[in-house]
């Protein structure tokens, strides 16, 4: 049976220590709050004053609440009093060898059956545990900033920790209202390992040019539903803080993808260290400001979408559920609409989904009868590619099959007007491939809506290297027109979306499969510990296990990156017809739910 603690300790003050003292007091716990320094001290009590009341103004925390947790905080200079703790969490620097002496010392004050815990986010705890003359007290507590607000820890354990430590600790994670996933010891744990990772990827795009601070950001925002983007996160982190952790996990998994970045290095040598500094990927009104201010990279409003050609009349080829949602956002958007289908049958069921959706729009308040009306009038359909003769812009949105696209391709170079744009809404094959076999690639570009088209805000613009500004400029400007958020990317694999999400499920299934954490662990970890709206393998599942092998094979098939080869357990159940919710059964078994 687990032990209720009741006193405990922190070492370090700064605002991941400080946050785990609020923690520990707000849960009625009597806590010994060390620093090295007296003004380390004054700085760590003003990080809870401040926390708790801000929890105040917020309605979040009554006053005399606030006055309790305070009250039970006792701050100091000596590493003496934590001689009577249950549990101390050392909360110092990111450094191996400053956390491995910080837990000598408290290994020589604190009494035998004293837990020391590290709130270490990449480090080995096993290395840590042996600075230590008791390894089988010693135990991870990963808390995630701000420790007040975020509801995960991940509790690691080492292969000599011992159970009652493991029972003792998952026991007051459930009494501080805290989410714990329990985990073995390996460089990252779960959710930097998969994190970081990605983070590291956006980098490289950025630092390679192949899109911009700002698009890379809003791409995984909108396209992912991700509460920030990943420089943006990267400057919140510190770059000092990124690169270390990525040493770290590198170091131990020899994965070329967890070797930071060269630019990573190179911000931190030159102290842009992101908010805590003022400056990093962004630039920011002051230190410790969450203020973006404008700088010499700051994009000019509506640029994108300059010199474009004017559009009105718009063509959609196609009668899936892409195609119908980019119709109704086409309509809903005011474009005249001619849409091909290939026979009466699949005409009428674009129509009649078409209508539902428009309805649905009417019954939630999100659309009055009189627009339904008016974007259905403005809905022409047909059998022939001919009836496309006079559009504006024409949308591909037929099955993601190359050679189909490419012989529809052909059919609308010889049928589309001269000056007319040609779009492929693709979501992982070359556009180029699309443009060669128009005969008018400089005509052709890529946007890809995400689906649902309706409710999704994002569209990425895809120009090969045949297309012309004009064009280009012409899918920004339609893209903006239907109040959508527009992101410029070239032709390679993924695009920006696809080629940062699929890499990070990949890596969520080989954890899985190395028997590492659970499929519930790794989602709780995810969505808890980094505020995703779903975890990887829910995602999975809605998305289609043979959807996301065919975007890993494409990624692997370009870029040739070992990292990216799809995990063996992902091609074993595509090959078994565990296809995710569609089959009812995926990573999880929906049939049952």
């Amino acid at each position: 049976m687990a032990r209720e603690l009741t006193e405990v300790g922190v070492v370090g003050l700064g605002t991941m220590g400080a946050g785990i003292a609020e923690v520990f007091a707000r849960a009625g716990l009597s806590v010994t709050a060390v620093e090295v320094t007296d003004e380390a001290v004054q700085r760590g009590r003003e990080h809870v004053v401040t926390s708790t009341d801000k929890a105040v103004a917020r309605g979040k925390l009554d006053p005399a609440d606030r006055d309790a947790v305070l009250s039970r905080i006792r701050f100091t200079t000596a590493m003496d009093g934590l001689a009577v703790a249950e549990l101390v969490v050392e909360a110092v620097p990111e450094r191996l060898e400053l956390k491995g002496q910080v837990l000598a010392t408290l290994d020589r004050v604190c009494p035998p059956e004293t837990i020391l815990a590290t709130n270490t986010s990449s480090l080995s705890v096993t290395e840590l545990a042996v600075a230590t003359g008791r390894p089988g007290k010693v135990i991870g507590m990963h808390f995630f900033n701000p420790a007040p607000v975020m509801k995960l820890v991940e509790v690691v354990r080492t292969v000599v920790t011992e159970p009652s430590v493991v029972s003792d600790v998952e026991a007051l994670c459930a009494r501080l209202g805290k989410t714990d996933v329990t985990i073995g010891d390996r460089a990252g744990f779960i959710a930097n390992a998969l994190l970081f990772g990605y983070l590291n990827h956006a980098v490289s795009m950025f630092e390679n040019r192949y899109a911009s601070r700002e698009d890379l950001d809003a791409a995984m925002r909108l396209g992912c539903g991700l509460p920030m983007g990943p420089l943006a996160l990267m400057d919140l982190i510190g770059i000092d803080t990124a690169y270390e952790i990525l040493v770290t996990m590198y170091q131990q998994s020899r994965n070329r993808l967890h070797a930071p970045s060269p630019l990573i290095k190179q911000m931190m040598t030159a102290g842009l260290l992101g908010r805590k500094t003022g400056r990093g990927f962004y630039s920011y009104a002051g230190r410790d400001s969450a203020e973006v201010v404008p700088d010499a990279q700051t994009p000019v409003a509506g640029g994108a979408a300059q010199g474009a050609r004017p559009v009105q009349a718009v063509g959609v080829v196609g009668s899936g559920t892409m195609a119908t949602g980019i119709v109704e956002v086409l309509a809903t958007g005011g474009c005249d609409v001619t849409v091909v289908a290939r026979t009466g049958e699949k005409v009428q069921a674009l129509r009649d989904a078409l209508t539902r959706s428009l309805d649905r729009q009417v019954d939630r308040g999100r659309l009055d009868a009189a627009d339904r009306d008016a974007a259905l009038g403005r809905v022409t359909a047909s059998t022939s590619l001919a009836d496309l003769a006079d559009a504006d812009l024409v949308v591909e949105a037929v099955a993601e099959d190359l050679q189909v696209k490419r012989e529809l391709f052909a059919e609308l170079g010889r049928v589309a007007k001269p000056g007319a744009v040609l779009a492929t809404s693709t979501s992982s094959l070359p556009v180029i491939e699309c443009a060669r076999a128009s005969g008018r690639p400089a005509d052709v570009v890529g946007l890809h809506f995400f689906n649902p088209a309706p409710v999704m805000k994002l569209v990425e613009v895809v120009s090969t290297i045949a297309t012309a500004p004009d064009v280009a400029a012409t899918g920004h400007a339609l893209g903006q027109r239907l109040g959508r958020t527009t992101v410029s990317c070239t032709d390679r694999a993924g695009f920006i979306v696809n080629a940062l999400l699929f890499p990070y499920l990949n890596d969520a299934v080989k954890m899985l499969e190395a028997h590492y954490a659970t499929a519930d662990d790794i989602d709780a970890a995810m969505k808890v510990g980094c505020g995703y709206p779903m975890g990887p393998f829910e995602l999975l599942d809605v998305v289609g296990l043979d959807v996301s092998l065919a975007i890993e094979r494409e990624l692997y098939t370009e870029f040739r990156e070992p990292g990216f080869a799809p995990a063996p357990l992902l091609e074993h159940l595509v090959t078994a017809g565990y296809l995710g919710r569609k089959t009812g059964r995926g990573f999880r078994d929906h049939a049952a739910r």
